[in-house]
């Protein structure tokens, strides 16, 4: 599913990801864990796509995504990547339904398949009574669903998540975790999960700890 081989990222002087290899399965849930300054959040970004290494390459189901640019790469990022961020990244001024649309229409998805398609996740996320709530009437853990539906509009090949369970209460927190493992049981969905929470990286199937941007085998 995703091969990342080599990479390497400083910013000036300092250098942050200092030739990192990094293997994920289809349907594998992994958490990238380890404390601040480790890269974890670095190395999301560049297999994301969000931003490129200086040195290495990343390839997402056989294509080598750190030679796409411009508009291929952004089209290749909406077709085939979801992304969860700690905060959400709602849009305040549309309703959960038009929040979790955006993404398939931006892939030029027709209006009534992108509503259609919308309104089946959010009911599988247990939001159909919460469609026209704008991001500021939904509680944390109903806004982070939002954020999955949203992620998962264009049948990614594989989820991005930062920190998605940072702002979330101890049962919010469980529900998510939770949520991630039957989207993949269910969905066949792909996780890639940058986590200071331990209790959600001790629920992947695989966790890759990072110390002082490599890879740390001795655990």
């Amino acid at each position: 599913m995703l091969k990342a081989e080599n990479i390497h990222k400083s910013f000036d002087s300092l250098q942050v990801l200092k030739g990192v290899d990094v293997e994920i399965a289809k349907s594998e849930v992994v958490a990238i864990a380890g404390k601040s300054g480790a890269g974890k959040t670095t190395l999301l970004q560049i297999l994301g796509t969000l931003d490129r290494a200086d040195e290495g390459r990343v390839e997402i189901n056989g294509v080598e995504v750190s030679l796409l640019k411009g508009d291929d790469l952004a089209t290749f990022r909406n077709r085939h990547i979801g992304f969860v961020f700690q905060f959400h990244q709602l849009l305040p001024e549309f309703s959960a339904l038009e929040n979790v649309m955006l993404p398939a229409l931006i892939a030029k998805t027709s209006h009534s398949e992108a509503e259609k398609r919308a309104k089946e996740l959010l009911d599988f996320l247990n939001l159909s009574e919460r469609l026209k709530h704008k991001p500021s009437q939904l509680s944390g853990g109903e806004k982070q669903r939002v954020a999955v539906a949203r992620a998962l509009i264009n049948n990614p090949d594989i989820i991005f998540a930062d920190e998605p369970s940072g702002s979330l209460d101890t049962v919010q927190k469980e529900e998510l975790h939770s949520l991630f493992h039957r989207l993949r049981n269910e969905m066949a969905q792909t996780f890639v999960i940058v986590t200071h929470d331990m209790s959600l990286a001790g629920s992947a199937d695989r966790v890759i700890y990072m110390k002082d941007g490599v890879v740390d085998t001795t655990l």
